[in-house]
């Protein structure tokens, strides 16, 4: 017997009495909303509606095909280089006529992307020709990033850097989305229109291959294009060619001339001497030779080489063509101690795993030496000291510095000098034992603002003495945005490091002290041009007049500035002359 109730007016649920038909509340996702929306006003404003359609069509080709044929180079990047027809563009279009409309909608979409990461790389490639004289490489540069940001951080500080970083993040996001979003509409514009496509297509073809076999350019710069596919290509080998030196620059890295020279076969003429190897930041050969930069700097080596032979100091100079260009000094002090061309990021973690000798340990090598190294510059681990033979480092932590950081710079040269006087200079080495010394000045490191200036040696204390200095500086921000201010400052960068240099060497250099200093290579494009060399001074300054005699037949300039027809070596041929020079005996090692 059923215990259920009837139901009753009282007892009946009130939802019961509902339609089954009750609207409920919209859950369609947002983009069909849009869709909704944009439906609605296209057919409430068909003549605006007509207008943006054409507006955003034209824009979505302007930009794929600015970034088909966008150069690779600040230099070529002029109104001309975009009135071109590209090819992709036209392969594109007949491949995207081809297709039905869900696989023409997905490759367009790849290929957008795609397109973006070209256009990305071909950005790289400027910044890079720009700064480092070469391009981007895919492999080995990524690495180079948290050293730019670091950078930018010094000189424009934390705020700024951050501001700038998220923008560039924003803007390549942005980019493949545009880029994306446009090669679809276009491939869906050419489906609606497949007559007119097809021929404009054709025609297009044909004048492209038209103007390729003709040559035919505007204002310099072929009309027919297929910088994409080039740029693509030439990625491709560059992928290749590095994993290909990785190997075989491993086997010439085992090869070194003086790689079984017993230690007392190395450099028995420099025995007793107080041996400096010093590398001054961005001191390259614009700095001598270039209109805005050289009369200043000429002036200030001129001045040097007069106050030094007052003091019974000599020198030589001539010329040695760097590994490097506007930055990654370490490729250029390591080129310069190993005698192997260290042009990239792979080479120099490969010399540096290896037992491939410095010119440096050749000297802790010896064992007549005490080896030392000042590197104001590192601001973290330093594990390449092994390598460099350096019984001792004082990085920028270990100077004692309370003064300003200059930009980059983490100190003065004047100080970091001053500081290697009071802490290695001036104390004896070991018994029986000479001095080799290691000194990187870092004042002359872009942004070439604020730069210091001279102050009283005995005036320098802990550095506070610089704090006056560094505030009534050039800010960076304003320097970096000027060319033509950046060639001026720079100039007078290298004049202060070359003048802090050569005083101390006056003030505390004895009868036995051998300087050889040069710089590691020459400053970014914007200041020394876009068609500047890589050669970089180099000068070997003693009282001993044997020590120069040794070197006469290198047919170097007397004096700090080398004549402009004095001879030019590749960095990489220093170690072996300068080893030779001074009475090491050749034995190799083969690897």
């Amino acid at each position: 017997m059923s215990t259920r109730q009837p139901a009753t007016e009282e007892t009946e649920p009130e939802e019961a009495s509902a339609p089954l038909s009750a609207p409920r509340p919209s859950r369609r996702p947002p983009w069909a909303l849009w869709s909704a929306w944009s439906r609605r006003w296209r057919e409430r404003h068909p003549r605006g509606a007509r207008a943006l359609s054409v507006t955003l069509s034209v824009l979505a080709a302007a930009l794929v095909v600015a970034a088909l044929v966008m150069p690779d180079s600040v230099v070529r990047l002029e109104p001309g280089a975009f009135v071109r027809i590209p090819a992709e563009a036209v392969v594109g279009a007949a491949v995207l006529l081809a297709l039905p409309r869900r696989p023409r909608v997905a490759v367009a979409a790849v290929s957008g992307v795609l397109l973006g990461a070209m256009t990305v790389l071909n950005a790289l490639d400027m910044g890079f020709n720009q700064y480092l004289g070469r391009k981007f490489n895919v492999i080995l540069d990524w690495s180079l990033f948290g050293d730019a940001e670091s950078y930018l951080e010094d000189s424009l500080g934390h705020t700024a850097t951050l501001a700038a970083v998220t923008g560039v993040i924003t803007l390549i996001l942005l980019l493949f989305v545009l880029l994306a979003l446009s090669v679809v509409r276009l491939g869906d514009l050419l489906a609606r229109h497949p007559g007119t496509a097809t021929r404009g297509t054709l025609v297009a073809g044909v004048v492209w291959i038209t103007c390729s076999s003709l040559g035919l350019q505007v204002a310099g710069v072929p009309i027919a294009s297929d910088r994409t596919a080039t740029a693509l290509q030439a990625q491709v080998h560059q992928v290749s060619a590095t994993l290909k030196d990785e190997a075989e620059f491993r086997k010439v890295a085992r090869v070194d001339a003086f790689g079984n020279t017993p230690g007392s076969q190395l450099v028995p003429a420099l025995r007793g001497k107080d041996m400096i190897f010093t590398f001054i930041e961005s001191y390259g050969r614009s700095a001598i030779e270039d209109p805005i930069m050289a009369p200043g700097v000429d002036k200030t080596l001129d001045v040097r080489t007069k106050a030094l032979a007052k003091a019974g100091f000599h020198a030589k100079s001539g010329w040695l063509t760097s590994a490097t260009y506007g930055g990654s000094s370490w490729l250029g002090h390591s080129t310069t101690m190993s005698g192997l061309w260290i042009s990239n990021q792979q080479r120099y973690r490969t010399v540096m795993a290896s037992d491939h000798m410095s010119l440096t340990d050749a000297f802790e090598k010896t064992g007549a030496f005490d080896t030392v190294g000042v590197m104001p510059g590192v601001q973290k681990g330093w594990p390449e000291q092994k390598w460099y033979g350096l019984d001792k480092v004082y990085n920028a932590f270990r100077l004692g510095y309370q003064g300003p950081k200059f930009s980059w710079s983490t100190m003065p040269d004047q100080y970091a000098l001053q500081q290697y006087q009071e802490r290695v200079h001036s104390k004896r080495p070991a018994a029986g034992k000479s001095r080799m010394s290691l000194l990187i000045l870092t004042s002359s490191h872009q942004p070439w603002a604020p730069i210091p200036k001279m102050v009283g040696w005995d005036q320098l204390g802990d550095g506070s003495v610089f704090k006056g200095i560094e505030a009534a500086g050039n800010k960076s921000s304003d320097i970096i945005a000027d060319t033509t201010r950046s060639r001026e400052e720079y100039g007078k960068s290298i004049q202060y490091s070359v003048t802090a240099l050569t005083e101390w060497l006056e003030r505390y250099g004895s009868k036995d002290t051998v300087l050889v200093f040069l710089g590691d290579h020459q400053p970014i494009a914007r200041v020394s041009g876009n068609h500047a060399s890589r050669d970089v001074p180099v000068s070997v300054v003693a009282k001993d007049p044997k020590v120069l005699d040794r070197i006469a037949d290198w047919g170097w300039t007397d004096g700090l500035r080398p004549a402009h027809d004095a001879p030019v070596w590749k960095m990489s041929a220093f170690r072996d002359r300068f080893l030779t020079a001074y009475g090491s005996t050749p034995h190799p090692k083969k690897g």
